[in-house]
């Protein structure tokens, strides 16, 4: 076993890649009432791994171009890790970017109420574990010494609010450069508070969506080699491209690709500080979080259908795509809450309960940054508000495994918004999960 942690102080860095893609065709998952089975691959899944070391202190970050990540999924994957390379199980996260252009990874509660989505392929699933360790071990292998540069770019146009254009947002992209000695490219790290969600529907080829795009396009033009680049999605939850794509194509995927790759390389042209005086530390620790109370069967079906009648009157009297799309989503989540509504009035949702909690909150600390990693898909508003406690703070989503869907806001949940429609959990999940995220950072427990 390689072991860094004798090594005199200084960064040592090690990445890799391995290819997560399925080697046969596989149902597409991310959109309700949607058959999509692959007919092909466009760009490959990857897992993408960057180990990070500095005296005793390690931490290994791990990024799967998927839609979602099991908990029993990462139990196993860094189980395995930490017997094959001695980094504790504590010191490792496994996130997914949320491509919907991917396997299903999760057995989601409201599929139940879907009768095309189909339950997680268990051979896949084995195999998309051992790439995933196999990335791993190959980038705590190759460690050596390093540098680190950090700076922070402006994603503006990449997308926006889902529901008001000119609501609540962060486009600010922290970008973590990694070279080696001799000014080698090693890996790149950058988080990214956007749904990849420019592919919808009719696309029925594997692929990343515009975050392979932004790797590629970095690589190739900015980083001129084909180093690891490590993609996280954000607070993304009600964070969309829908108001800013002029197509749902692969073309489109590029070009959002490029304003986010456009936004990290050009400050390596600008010149980019790099050290190796880089300390590198992380904790945790597990929370319960608030479950929803759930409206009765009666209610929620009336909601339903009101919220379907809306739909089809702007089909026959709105020629705004958006607006229409948006309604479409709502009656999709209106659908999902009176399923989950009767799973509830039957006492059936403790499964999803379990599967899920208690969520994990994890925290790195990379020279002047923290990245937090929290579970689920986390509504903007909660990274705003860590941020006006610690200016120098990232989030990372859909971390450590999932929560069934959306953490959403007060007003998500009064507006009916499809987000709050079919989360299980209280919408004051998110400001506990701010709450105990300071308290971490603050303390270390």
């Amino acid at each position: 076993m390689n072991d860094h942690r004798n090594i005199a102080k200084g960064l040592f860095a090690g990445a890799a890649t391995t290819n997560i893609t399925p080697t046969g065709s596989q149902f597409l998952y991310g959109y309700p009432f949607a058959e999509r089975m692959s007919e092909g691959v466009h760009d490959c899944l990857l897992s993408s791994a960057l180990y990070l070391a500095n005296g005793a202190e390690q931490a290994l970050l791990i990024s799967n171009d998927l839609i979602y990540l099991s908990k029993s999924s990462v139990s196993r994957i860094r189980k395995i890790i930490a017997e094959n390379t001695g980094i504790p199980v504590s010191k490792i996260m496994v996130a997914a970017t949320h491509t919907h252009s991917g396997p299903v990874t999760v057995a989601s509660v409201i599929d139940g109420n879907d009768p095309v989505i189909p339950g997680p392929d268990p051979e896949y699933v084995k195999y998309m574990e051992g790439k995933t360790i196999e990335a791993a071990c190959k980038a705590f292998s190759n460690a050596t010494s390093a540098q680190a540069g950090f700076i922070l770019a402006d994603g503006t146009g990449a997308g926006t609010n889902r529901y008001d254009p000119s609501g609540p947002a962060d486009m600010e992209i922290p970008v973590l450069f990694i070279r080696k000695p001799d000014k080698e490219f090693l890996a790149c790290l950058l988080v990214c508070n956007m749904h990849p969600t420019v592919l919808h529907e009719d696309s029925r080829l594997y692929s990343g969506d515009f975050p392979s795009f932004t790797r590629e396009i970095l690589q190739k033009d900015y980083l001129k080699c084909e180093c690891p680049v490590l993609y996280f999605t954000g607070a993304a939850g009600n964070q969309s491209p829908r108001h800013v794509t002029r197509a749902n194509t692969f073309e489109e995927a590029r070009r959002i690709g490029g304003i986010i790759a456009k936004a990290a390389g050009s400050k390596i042209m600008d010149g980019v500080e790099f050290s190796t005086e880089v300390p590198v530390s992380s904790f945790r620790k597990f929370i319960d979080l608030p479950r929803r109370k759930f409206p009765d069967v009666r209610n929620a079906r009336a909601y339903r259908d009101r919220v379907f009648n809306q739909l089809e009157q702007l089909r026959k009297s709105s020629k705004d795509l958006k607006e229409i799309r948006t309604s479409e989503v709502n009656w999709f989540g209106a659908e999902e809450s009176l399923y989950l509504s009767r799973l509830a009035e039957k006492g059936e949702l403790e499964t999803a309960y379990d599967s899920c909690l208690p969520a994990e909150i994890q925290v790195f600390k990379i020279g002047p940054w923290f990245l937090a990693a929290w579970p689920g898909e986390i509504f903007v508003e909660y990274v705003l508000k860590l941020k006006k406690h610690f200016y120098n703070i990232f989030l990372i989503t859909i971390a450590n495994g999932e929560l069934q869907g959306y953490i959403a806001t007060e007003e998500a949940e009064k507006k009916g918004l499809y987000e709050a429609s079919n989360s299980i959990f209280h919408y004051s999940a998110g400001d506990l999960l701010v709450e105990e995220t300071i308290k971490l950072l603050k303390t270390g427990n």
